[in-house]
């Protein structure tokens, strides 16, 4: 049997067989990967990541090849987005027909599919995110939330939690407490952090050792409030904080953090970049957590790799920032072609119960991972929920060390076995692998990933096998 699935203790030894039955696409065949390598080094600009060794050639279905044949199971969904998966042919004939007869207009038109996607979507929702726009990007979608909370409520301060990302435009950068905020000068002013709700890591803990994250949100809360010129406007969070390690916000947190925000007259902004359209195994994770936000964002799995995302929300807050004269018009706001995939997004998930698939296979995808923990040391922790979830590396579980080095052997020697699971590392808090992989996968496909996982502890030395 499959180790890290059912059966025997682990034995580092060969891979069960597996259905290749996936042709690789051939846009992009016979390539001289060693000059596109050369010519990468020589034109392409750093923009803050060091590139992957091999040059990717095609993507199908839930799978990436490379320029040299390696097939690779993708399990972050390229940057977290394609939700249903590369090339999906609903998308693919979506995409076509928009391309050829409705692709751009004039920011001021509006066209069918903007329309279509817009009812869809708000009539998904809860009420009270009753009004949408859709722009390019999750950055750009934040960017215009927090535009929109400024002109509400007439304020300027904006509050978000420790290692969060929300994007490079300057307000969103500005309330990013993970990476990016170097080398730039001042940053927007106004912005306050409050601790990270990190589980695994908090120094908040109550008598028995598990989590106090009231007592932490408490306290985050009384700085803020030292802090304040007494101009705060809105708080933004992420249901699951993914580049921080896929940490999931405790049961709870959500509903107190929307207490805190109406208690000081703020709005709360949720950014659902990664975790809506059925991800976490609810269409939207505000719907776990019974919580309805003032702004909802949302990007990413909305456009399943194309560039859209969402700003959602009242028709009250709508009216007064009209009043106020708000303002947020771009050269590709409401685009028919990525609205007419969004719709199109929409009605594939909710017509193939691809959320309670995403569920109900979630709970295979932690089992297995759960075995890992169970069988190698160098795990320290697993979370997540529904098709997301982080697997976190250290080097002493007693400790809680990080081991970014390790990590990244595993995760290299799980790329070579035919698995691309992405590591977020920070010296800060640890290296974690985070799985979000196409929710149309398939429980065949879920099962081998978990195997090659397996196998990539297994013949990693340093992993710590406990059996």
């Amino acid at each position: 049997m499959a180790p890290g699935i059912i059966g025997e203790q682990p034995t580092g030894g060969a891979l069960p067989s597996f259905s290749k039955s996936d042709a690789a696409p051939v846009l992009y065949q016979n390539v001289d990967e060693e000059s596109l390598r050369r010519k990468t080094e020589k034109h392409l600009l750093y923009y803050g990541t060091s590139f992957n060794k091999d040059v990717i050639c095609g993507a199908k279905g839930l799978y990436v090849y490379t320029a040299s044949g390696h097939k690779v199971l993708d399990w972050t969904s390229g940057q977290m987005s394609c939700l249903l998966g590369h090339g999906h042919p609903e998308i693919v004939k979506t995409i076509t027909e928009h391309a050829a007869n409705l692709d751009h207009l004039f920011s001021g038109m509006v066209s069918p599919p903007v329309i279509s996607l817009a009812d869809r979507l708000c009539n998904l929702l809860p009420a009270g995110l009753d009004k949408a726009f859709f722009l390019s990007t999750g950055g750009e979608s934040n960017e215009a939330a927090i535009k929109m909370a400024k002109v509400f409520t007439g304020k300027f301060e904006i509050v978000g939690l420790g290692a969060s990302w929300h994007g490079v435009t300057a307000q969103a950068l500005g309330t990013q407490y993970h990476f990016g905020r170097k080398g730039q000068g001042p940053l927007m002013p106004g912005m306050h952090m409050l601790p990270q709700p990190n589980a695994y890591r908090t120094i908040f803990r109550k008598p028995d050792g598990s989590y106090d994250w009231e007592a932490e949100l408490e306290y985050g809360w009384k700085m803020i409030d030292m802090a304040s010129c007494g101009s705060l406007a809105a708080c933004i969070v992420e249901p699951i904080q993914s580049s921080a390690g896929m940490h999931v916000l405790p049961a709870g947190y959500l509903k107190a953090m929307k207490k805190h925000c109406e208690r000081r007259g703020m709005l709360l902004i949720v950014d659902e970049a990664q975790t809506g359209v059925g991800r976490c195994g609810d269409l939207m994770a505000i719907i776990h957590d019974d919580v309805v936000p003032d702004i909802l964002t949302l990007s990413k799995t909305l456009g399943n790799g194309l560039p859209l995302s969402a700003v959602v929300t009242s028709a009250k807050i709508e009216k007064t920032c009209k009043e106020r004269d708000f303002c947020f018009y771009t050269t590709h706001i409401n685009d028919p072609l990525p609205a007419a995939v969004g719709d199109k997004v929409l009605e594939i998930v909710v017509r193939d119960n691809l959320v309670n698939q995403s569920k109900e296979l979630g709970k295979i995808l932690h089992a297995g991972l759960k075995r890992l923990e169970g069988r190698y040391g160098c795990i320290g922790d697993v979370r997540g929920r529904g098709l997301m979830a982080g697997v976190e590396i250290v080097a002493d579980r007693s400790t809680k060390t990080p081991d970014l080095d390790l990590a990244k052997e595993i995760g290299d020697r799980a790329y070579e076995l035919g698995v691309w699971a992405n590591l977020s590392s920070h010296p800060s808090f640890g290296g974690t692998f985070r799985i979000a992989p196409p929710i149309t996968i398939t429980k065949e496909q879920l099962e081998f990933g978990l195997t090659v996982l397996e196998e990539a502890f297994a013949s990693t030395p340093g992993s710590q096998p406990l059996y």
